[in-house]
């Protein structure tokens, strides 16, 4: 009696016990498409301890009256032989090695039906350890239009584990995945610290041939003889199952790829594609920007009517409304830059685009992988510079690093536009293509191009060493999926949202205090311009005026400068709050593009020209305007030396490029 109460407790403690599921796989195997289906907008993102490593959990509903699973979705990996951190961190999970991370009941080895050789690799290392797998073969629709088709029961039976062929974007599968999961977790003792030994573990080698049986587990020192023998295994098994294969749409692939990837073609398209990004850009996010501002235009001038007079009224007014509005009218383009990039990653694209650079890349002495990093700088430095973690030589890491926050983030965009709104709109070049496009292309260019110059230095001084070889997988070229698009989306738009309701609001009410303390006695004339002039943030201003004036700025912009070292786009909210803040009395205030417009030195003469604009955005591409990238780079080289080193030359080149383009502008006579 005793004993079978004992097995009904232990068996309802098993099942109501939290199952930790790991999603795995090689990169470009559809892992995290997978991920993201299974549990939904159901997971969290957090980093790994102690590493600037993102890591993903969610829960997954296998069954309606079952506890949820917890789902890890690990990075990408394409063996336990781990050669970078990210792959590290993958390994060290899977095998039960990682502080503070449960190693998985079960792992779902996503596995690109496209390329089984490669992808089966990981697999056999993955059994060999113990780890009890799942197989969810991915891509399976585009294996059907390749003309490629899997015998799934005979890959079962020589894998000796469950095989599910899954649509993710369709859904298709999952519900046949989580029956495998299921009955593999079944018997699984309770409170495993490790997942037990796979009770079918398969003696790859003892499949061969007799001849390669030969080679014994005792000279497994020969670790290259038992890579070899485990890849013919593989080949033998693919060829088992694979039973068609037709060349055409491979074919196609091939001719599409000798044009995008040429060497001349190659180039243009990448500049034609760029080209109509930013145009859509600038033209597109327009009526919504406009709609955007004249919301908080209108929330701003409720607030005045209904609040009444005082420091509260003129924090929310002044303050608030202008510093948070000034930033979020530019989600519109923020959208549809992350839509453009999410589009080109998952159609393949971004993996040519890359191969296509490795010849740039490798020109100036970086190593092909860094392209990755560099090209993910262009949404945030931040995440960029963490992905530089799959560079494998620390001294192209580093010099990755250090180049990477030139590339114009997402940050560095409302200023732009703000400029060319400003001094540049209404104008076109060939009629057909704006100036303000052509203009933004340009100053993504000149980060590249000073990005080039830097990496090239530095690689033969301070970072020398010779670049390994770059081997990249291309991708399949395929339809974006869209919840995959939706998601990323959302996940992006999300950060900025959050950002603009944190550290901006935060700033602007900061910058506020600044521009209206201490507070000085009102004049009927000019109370505004005194206000802000006498204030803690018109005398910080002042104090830099003499250093800025060289490059046209004058102490407003300085302020602006100054606070923007906080996040860039602040100098947004900084201009809109400098040029706003001004009596309780006051029934409307000039929006920031006018204010900008007509503003006056104390000669006369305007402050803000086209050759200033100019000035301020080439002085906005070269800068390292923005703490956070300050933080991720001593937190990732340990070091405050190369984040130290970073500020200091960047600094020194957005200045004088900024010199040169206001005093040269002014000699040939566009001032």
């Amino acid at each position: 009696m005793n004993a079978i109460l004992k097995e009904a407790i232990a068996a309802k403690d098993d099942s109501q016990r939290t199952l930790t599921v790991a999603v795995a796989g090689n990169p470009n195997a559809g892992k995290t498409t997978l991920f993201n289906a299974l549990t939904g907008l159901r997971h969290k993102v957090a980093n790994y301890p102690g590493v600037t490593i993102e890591r993903k959990e969610g829960w997954w509903r296998i069954e309606p009256n079952s506890p949820p699973v917890r789902v890890i979705d690990l990075p990408g990996l394409y063996s336990l032989e781990a050669t970078s951190i990210d792959e590290t961190i993958a390994r060290n999970v899977l095998l039960g090695h990682e502080a503070k991370t449960p190693r998985p009941d079960v792992v779902i080895v996503a596995i690109d039906a496209t390329n089984l050789v490669r992808n089966l690799y990981l697999l056999t290392q993955l059994i060999e350890n113990g780890c009890r797998t799942v197989v969810a073969l991915t891509m399976v629709d585009l294996t059907k239009r390749n003309g490629v088709h899997i015998d799934i029961h005979r890959l079962q039976e020589l894998l000796q584990v469950s095989v599910v062929p899954v649509i993710t974007r369709r859904g298709e599968g999952l519900d046949h995945l989580a029956r495998a999961v299921l009955q593999l977790s079944k018997d699984i003792p309770l409170n495993a610290s490790a997942a037990p030994t796979f009770s079918r573990r398969t003696d790859w080698l003892s499949q061969l041939s007799p001849a390669d049986t030969n080679q014994k587990y005792e000279s497994a020192s020969h670790w290259q003889t038992r890579l070899i023998n485990r890849y013919r295994w593989i080949e033998n098994v693919v060829n088992e199952c694979v039973l068609e294969k037709s060349e055409a749409k491979a074919q196609t692939t091939r001719r599409i790829d000798a044009l995008v990837t040429h060497r001349l073609a190659g180039p243009v398209i990448l500049f034609l594609i760029m080209t109509f990004v930013f145009q859509a850009i600038f033209s597109w996010a327009n009526g919504p920007m406009n709609l955007i501002d004249q919301l908080f235009n209108s929330l701003g001038y409720t607030a005045r009517a209904y609040f009444p007079a005082g420091l509260l009224t003129d924090l929310i007014v002044s303050g608030v409304i202008p510093g948070v509005g000034g930033v979020v009218m530019f989600l519109p383009q923020i959208i549809l830059l992350f839509l453009f990039i999410t589009l080109l990653e998952d159609s393949g694209y971004m993996a040519r685009a890359a191969f296509m650079m490795d010849r740039l890349m490798r020109g100036v002495g970086l190593h092909g992988k860094a392209f990755v990093p560099l090209l993910s700088s262009f949404a945030c430095a931040v995440p960029g510079i963490m992905a530089t973690r799959t560079i494998e030589n620390p001294k192209d890491r580093v010099a990755t690093i250090m180049i990477a926050p030139f590339m114009s983030c997402s940050a560095r965009l409302p200023v732009y536009t703000l400029m060319i709104a400003a001094f540049f709109s209404g104008q076109n070049v060939g009629g057909f293509i704006s100036l303000g496009a052509l203009i933004i292309l340009g100053m993504y260019l000149l980060g590249v191009a000073f990005a080039i110059g830097v990496a090239w230095i530095l690689k033969h001084t301070l970072l020398k060493a010779p670049s390994p070889p770059f081997v990249m997988e291309l991708p399949p070229y395929r339809l974006p999926n869209a919840r995959n698009v939706l998601h990323s989306l959302l996940e992006r738009v999300g950060v900025f949202l959050k950002r603009a309701g944190t550290v901006i609001l935060a700033i602007s009410i900061l910058l506020w205090a600044l521009v209206a303390f201490p507070r000085t006695p009102k004049t009927p004339s000019n109370a505004q311009s005194v206000q802000v002039e006498k204030s803690y943030a018109g005398k910080a201003g002042r104090l830099i005026e003499p250093a800025i004036s060289p490059l046209g700025f004058d102490w407003k912009i300085g302020v602006g400068l100054i606070s923007s070292f906080a996040a860039r786009e602040t100098v947004i909210s900084t201009l809109g709050i400098v040029y706003n803040v001004g009596d309780s009395d006051e029934d409307q205030s000039q929006s920031l593009i006018e204010a900008m417009r007509n503003a006056k030195r104390p000669d006369g003469s305007r402050v803000w020209t086209p050759l200033v604009a100019l000035s301020l955005m080439v002085f906005f591409v070269l800068a390292c305007q923005c703490m956070s990238t300050v933080a991720v780079v001593r937190r990732e080289t340990n070091s405050w030396r190369w984040p130290l080193f970073m500020i200091g030359y960047m600094l020194v080149l957005a200045y004088v490029s900024s010199l040169v383009t206001y005093q040269g502008g002014k000699l040939m006579g566009f001032s």
